[in-house]
């Protein structure tokens, strides 16, 4: 994959970068402050953007702005955005974007090489891949997934990292029929419209996030 790294620690910066090209990935840009990565991005078009949420020059939202802002000009770029810590505000309001292809990943997570790499295929596929961090503080809040049973918030909580249908039943010890059902229940309970099970996917994970 064609890559663009946005993260103005120079050492993390080329840790990053040294991970994907081991990994076969091709770094065609990097941007280290927030004006310069929408135009980074728009130059290079990568296959995937991998961003810090606090950029300079004021170190507060850079990242996730044109993360957002990206999507104006390239609605369907995949995004990974890390953060150093849980910013339960940011992860809400990218994934609230309604878009697909969108990760938010403690920088931690980048130590563990093959958990990264996982995230970073699902998202440039189009899932969706959330801390496990990020997923407990943002199911902690009151919402509407208060209908959802224990056991069909485990699933959900699971689908919000990505996630699919095996995985879910290896990690709960369950079969795949059962998720399969709990998932039908979870699209019921929320509303969810008829159609696509992917995009009803996606919509389920929004809906708790901006729950």
């Amino acid at each position: 994959m064609r890559v663009v790294i946005a993260e103005d620690n120079a050492l993390l910066r080329e840790g990053i970068g040294l991970l994907l090209r081991s990994a076969g990935h091709e770094i065609v840009g990097t941007a280290t402050s927030g004006p310069e990565i929408v135009p980074t991005l728009l130059e290079h078009r990568p296959d995937i953007a991998v961003l810090d949420v606090r950029m300079p020059p004021d170190y507060r939202d850079e990242g996730l702005r044109a993360a957002i802002a990206i999507r104006e000009h390239l609605p369907r770029l995949p995004v990974l955005v890390l953060s150093q810590y849980v910013e339960r505000a940011y992860a809400a309001e990218l994934l609230g974007s309604g878009a697909s292809g969108i990760g938010y990943l403690l920088k931690d997570r980048v130590g563990r090489v093959e958990e990264f790499l996982d995230a970073l295929d699902r998202v440039a596929a189009g899932g969706t891949a959330l801390d496990p961090d990020v997923v407990s503080q943002l199911m902690n809040r009151r919402s509407p997934l208060d209908v959802l049973t224990a056991r069909e918030r485990e699933v959900l909580h699971l689908m919000a990292q990505g996630h699919d249908n095996l995985t879910i039943a290896a990690s709960l010890v369950v079969t795949e029929r059962a998720v399969t059902k709990h998932i039908g229940n979870i699209f019921r309970k929320l509303g969810l419209p008829a159609g696509d099970t992917g995009h009803r996917r996606v919509l389920a994970v929004l809906t708790y996030v901006n729950a």
